[in-house]
This record gives C-alpha cells, structure tokens and sequence, in this order.
C-alpha cells in the first residue's frame, strides 16, 4: 500500500466510534412514521385489550402514534400472514397469544412457516385461564360441574376463539383430565365465544381473566376455577382446578409483541427496550393487576426459541387430545 493510500492509525478508533454513533442514531430514528401493531383477532378478546394498552404507552414513549389494526380470520392465520410479508424495520408489530402455537399445531398446512416467518420482540404477560359456565347451569363447584358432565356426555358445549386456540386446548386437555366429554363450538374470536356463554349459546368457556371479566362482573357468566397449578392471589375467591377436582391439570397463557423475520438486532434490542419499559410503568402494572396477569419482562434470548418449542409441545398435546390436523 502506497503512502497515498494507507490509513493513519488514529483513524481507526474514529471509525469505530462512528459505526456506534450511527448504531445509535438509527435506533434513535426509529419510528420514523406511525407503527401498526396488527392483532389477528376480533375486537375484545384478552390480547386485543393487552395490545391497545401497550400500544398506548408505546405511543407516549417513542412518540408516534401505534395503531392496532384488528385483522381476524383463520383462528389467527390471516393477519399473521400479512405480518410476515411486511418489512422486517418494526412499523409493522403483531400482538399475538399463545392460542397462536395451538393453532399452528394443528394446521396441516399454513403459506408461511409458523415457528420462523415471526420473531418474538417482547412479552406482554402471563396469566392461568378461568373456567366459568352459564349461570343457569345447576353447579357452583368445579366437582359439581364435573359430576354433571359425566352425567350428560357430549351435551355440554364449550367455546372458544377458535380450532387450535387456548380455549380450544384447555378445554380439550380438561376433557382428558377430567375423564368428560364435551362439545367444542369455534367461534372468530374470544370476545364471540364470551357472548355465546352469557346468552347460553354454550354452557361452558376457559378463558383469561381479561375476556372474561367483563361478563363475569356483569353476572352473566359464573366462575368456578382457575387453570394455574394451585391457586393465585391475582384471582380472590377463585380455587385452582387442579385443587378443586380434576387433579393436576394445569394451563397457562402467554400474550407478547412480534414482528417478521429479518429485523436488525439493534432494531429488536430498542424494541424490547422499550416494551420493557412500558411493562415496569405503574399505568401497565396497575392494568395486569386489573387482568389477574403478572408482567412477562423477558430478553430477545429469552424469547428466541419461544415458537418452536411451544409449536412441538402443542403438536405432542394435540395427538393425545385427538384433535385433528386442519
């Protein structure tokens, strides 16, 4: 290399610096214009209400308006795929539910691949389900309700927000635990599936506190237990399933922000960051409280190989709860 060419030493501390600056700046840059979070289900249902929440606080952070986009169909499938052809900058987030790998499970065939078209950028919270029935059921105990299942197999009708989704499986996994047989009834969301069992459409539904609770505080439904391994004082007065009848079952649902394939590291870290923050404010601990859930404050490596596992346990679950490939 001629004198001409080569490079000062003293350059190359400057070079590196700069690469960090630009590092910094580009997550400082970011949003660069307002950011959809899209929710692939029904207004209403537990992670529309935990993703408009976030959204809201993510708003005040980052200071750029974050719209949920509500866009149902397929058991979830529909406005998942549309993340997944989006950009991987993170203008485009998924608010998503563990009902999403049950549903992956079972779909014989999906147009992307459900453990890797998605990454996870940050957690939203973790709750057990409540199992609560129509109030003109003649049972107050999860024993009681137990007894007149088996009494009455296959006339009982449980809803849920869909083929594949939490309520589906832990009312299936109820089934085999229990020795019952009862009706699954799908419906295009948890919010749907709500309504059917307040107007007694169907008699039975387990479902997070957040889709529950306005029905149940209205008196149109009646809890009888909860799908934690024994019971949580995020739930007064509710026992566990587990302790109250059917022993060791035991269920737990998980809500949290995606976004396609591909993102930046640095990109995904300021994401996280900052979801993050929004989890440890006293408007969103005061909010999981209210919704019988406890924060899930979890890194980018905490998260990577969330998908995947969870799709194969859900696969495993689903050969031995007989549901069938979709």
């Amino acid at each position: 290399m001629s004198h001409a060419t080569r490079r000062p030493t003293w350059i190359k501390p400057l070079i590196g610096i700069a690469v960090c600056a630009s590092f910094n700046a580009a997550a400082q840059q970011f949003p660069a214009r307002n950011v959809q979070m899209i929710v692939p289900y029904a207004a209403g249902g537990s992670i529309d209400i935990m993703s408009r929440t976030v959204a809201a606080k993510l708003t005040e952070i980052w200071q750029r308006n974050v719209v949920v986009d509500n866009r149902p169909g397929a058991s979830g499938m529909i406005g998942t795929e549309q993340v997944t052809k989006a950009d991987p900058d993170g203008h485009v987030l998924l608010g998503h539910t563990s009902s999403y790998t049950g549903t992956a499970a079972v779909r014989a065939k999906l147009p992307f691949d459900p453990a890797r078209a998605i990454i996870p950028v940050g957690g939203i919270g973790k709750s057990a389900l409540i199992l609560v029935v129509h109030p003109s059921l003649p049972v107050k105990t999860v024993r009681e309700f137990v007894d007149l299942a088996k009494k009455n197999p296959g006339k009982l009708n449980y809803g849920s927000s869909g083929i594949g989704g939490n309520n589906h499986f832990s009312g299936a996994l109820f089934d085999m635990a229990a020795g019952t047989k009862m009706i699954h009834i799908p419906y295009k969301g948890i919010s749907l599936a709500m309504t059917a069992a307040a107007s007694g459409e169907v008699e039975v539904v387990i479902a997070s506190a957040a889709a529950v609770n306005p029905q149940l505080r209205a008196g149109r439904v009646r809890a009888l237990g909860m799908s934690g391994a024994k019971a949580s004082p995020l739930m007064p007065g509710i026992p566990s399933i587990a302790e109250s009848g059917v022993p060791g079952y035991s269920y737990e649902l998980w809500w949290g922000i995606f976004a396609p394939a591909g993102m930046p590291a640095e990109r995904l870290n300021f994401i996280n960051a900052s979801i993050n923050k929004a989890l440890i404010s006293p408007e969103l601990k005061k909010f999981l409280d209210n919704e019988s859930a406890e924060a899930w404050i979890a890194t980018p490596a905490q998260l990577a190989d969330l998908l995947p596992r969870e799709i194969e346990r859900y696969r495993k679950v689903a050969v031995a709860a007989g549901i069938p490939p979709q």
